[in-house]
Parts: structure tokens; sequence; C-alpha cells
């Protein structure tokens, strides 16, 4: 038993031979509660974790206790498609969009993305359709038994050290499989955006950064949430922040979330992240958060996001857009300190 340590959230990994079938059974039990839907550690589901896990069995490892009859084979109309398989969460959506971007253009819109539907929703315009990988349609993409007519081509944009993915997705990719890796190694100091893009031009394709500006506004955007780890800046800085920015006559609002009350007036809460989505768009300004999904979310939807890192390298996961990164351990991090990066920037921006 070892623990496995994802972005988002850790969990309990156990591995245990099944007499009766001689297979290696899975199970993963989270270290951690159950957060809300817009906390950045609910947005990785545990399915995720499981597709983790198969990429480091050998082929002949893999199962299904499916039936072949429940399990979907592409029509002929799929076969001069392109399937694009995603199964990041929020925040690594947000980060791949300029990918989404460019293979878009490259294919003409002839891609079908499958992933999670509640983040792949927010990219629809890139993809002629978007499904939902739990859906049983798409278990052979998991069972031991592959479709007889294969897609014209696989973008794979995820996690695969040992490359066992790619080897068995590549029997049902007429063409070379296209494979992405999602984000790079700690040590290594490229921003996953750019990370991505450069990848994807080693295949010929080209490439289109999309550039995000900052829709200045006087509006600033507080997110405090509950977090696992204890590095995490806690809610009640963020009530602090609320207060002092009050204090300077700044519109200030707090954006929340379902398991954490906050007793502050203009609050907002919003369940659909499409309407977050919106909810960002409409307005512009400033977002001030720990690291986390919702913040690459404000940062695509143009927001200066100044966003506190706890336990990654900001230089890799910085939300796009303008961004002001904050560290623990290595800034000093205080309600005073994060109020006078807020004012300044207010005071710089010139509002048409």
């Amino acid at each position: 038993m070892y623990p496995i340590v994802v972005r988002d959230q850790d969990y309990q990994e156990t591995t245990f031979k099944n007499k009766k079938s001689g297979r290696r059974d899975l199970n993963l039990r989270p270290l951690a509660p159950q957060a809300s839907a817009l906390n950045h550690a609910a947005l990785r589901p545990d399915f995720l974790n499981i597709i983790r896990y198969l990429s480091k069995c050998p082929l002949k490892t893999w199962h299904s206790r499916t039936p072949d009859s429940m399990l979907y084979s592409p029509n002929k109309n799929d076969m001069n498609e392109t399937l694009l398989i995603h199964l990041g969460g929020l925040g690594d959506m947000c980060l791949s969009e300029s990918v989404f971007s460019s293979l878009s253009l490259h294919f003409n819109k002839n891609l079908t993305a499958v992933g999670y539907t509640r983040f792949l929703n927010l990219f629809e315009g890139y993809f002629a359709g978007t499904e939902h990988i739990e859906s049983r349609k798409w278990l052979y993409l998991f069972s031991s038994e592959l479709p007889y007519t294969p897609w014209e081509r696989i973008v794979f944009i995820g996690k695969d050290r040992q490359g066992n993915l790619r080897q068995r997705w590549q029997g049902i990719s007429k063409e070379p499989l296209i494979f992405i890796d999602m984000y790079p190694d700690e040590n290594t100091s490229m921003h996953v955006e750019d990370y991505q893009l450069m990848q994807l031009a080693e295949y010929g394709i080209q490439t289109h950064k999309k550039e995000v500006a900052w829709k200045k506004s006087k509006r600033v955007i507080l997110y405090p949430e509950k977090g696992f780890q204890k590095t995490k800046w806690g809610p009640d800085n963020f009530i602090q922040l609320f207060h002092a920015l009050k204090l300077e006559g700044i519109d200030v609002l707090i954006l929340q979330t379902p398991e954490l009350k906050v007793d502050a007036e203009h609050t907002v809460f919003l369940e659909e992240l499409t309407d977050v989505r919106d909810f960002f768009q409409g307005g512009g300004g400033i977002f001030v958060s720990n690291d986390s999904g919702i913040a690459h979310l404000a940062g695509m939807c143009g927001l200066l996001t100044i966003t506190i890192f706890s336990d990654f390298d900001s230089k890799i996961w910085h939300p796009r857009g303008y961004n002001i990164a904050i560290t623990h351990g290595k800034d000093s991090i205080d309600v005073t300190l994060i109020k006078e990066k807020i004012l300044k920037n207010l005071s710089a921006q010139s509002i048409s």
C-alpha cells in the first residue's frame, strides 16, 4: 500500500491479487473528504486516478467485466473523424485551450472530444461534439475488446509515463496517434501551455497560442475555500482582506463555495461552471485565490489573477493571462501585501 499524490488530491491505492481470476484489482480511497464542485480538489474526479492506474499496467492485465453487447463501436460516420481524449480537471482544460484551438483549425473542427463534459463544454466551440468519458459507450477504451472500426486519428492529452495507454489506443487509430504530455516535470520551468504547444508543433501542426487580454475594471473578486493543505491561505485571511478593501472603497465581492459559508455582505454563489464563466467574462477585474481550477478559469476569462501557490511551481502552473503569483515559503504573504498589490493594479489601469 502506498500513496498516489496527484496534483489536486491524495489517494491511497491498494492493489491485490484476485484469487479466483489471478488478476490484479484496484481499490482507491480518498484521503480527504470530497470537496465542493468549485474546489480544485474536486475538479479531478476519482475516475482519472483509475486511468492513471491502468496506464501503469501491462496490456495483458487490463480487463473488463462489461458484456461485449454493452460496448460501443464507432460507426462508419466516425471513421473520418479525429477523437480527442482529455481526462484532466478544470485547470488542465483551461491550460489546454490553445491546443484545442490549434487542433480545431488543423482538423477543420472535425473533432469529437471525450473527457469530463462539465469542463469540456466550456470549450465546445472547438469541437464537433463533446462526450462524457464515464458513459458506457466509451467503455471500450478501457476494456479487453477493441472496436473493429478505428478512428481516423486519436489525439491523447494526458500522462502516460510508461506508454501503455498510447500503445493500446494506437490500435484504434488509423493514423499515428498524437500524444501530448499534459505537464512537464517539476524540474522544468516551462509553463504548461507552452509545453503542450511545443509538443504539438513537433507533429507538424501549426500552433496558435490564444492570448488573453486583461478585461480591466474596478471589480475585485475573492475566492476563499477550504483546502486540504495546511499551507493554504485560509478563509479568515480572505475575510480580513474583504473588509480591508471595503474600507478603501473598493468594489469587492466574494465568490462562495457550498461548504464554506462566509459571513460577509456581497457574496455570490454560482453552481454551474458556465454561469461562473459568464460572470467572469461579464465584468472583468481582479481575482484573488489560492492555486485552484477556478483561478485558471478566471485567468482564461480575462481577469487579472493574484494566485497564492503552496505546493507547486508557479512558473509551470500559473493561470494564463495577466497573473501575479505569490508563493508560500518564498514570499511574505499577509493581508496588507495582497491589498497593496490590488490597489497598485487598480490605480495603474486606465478605464476607458
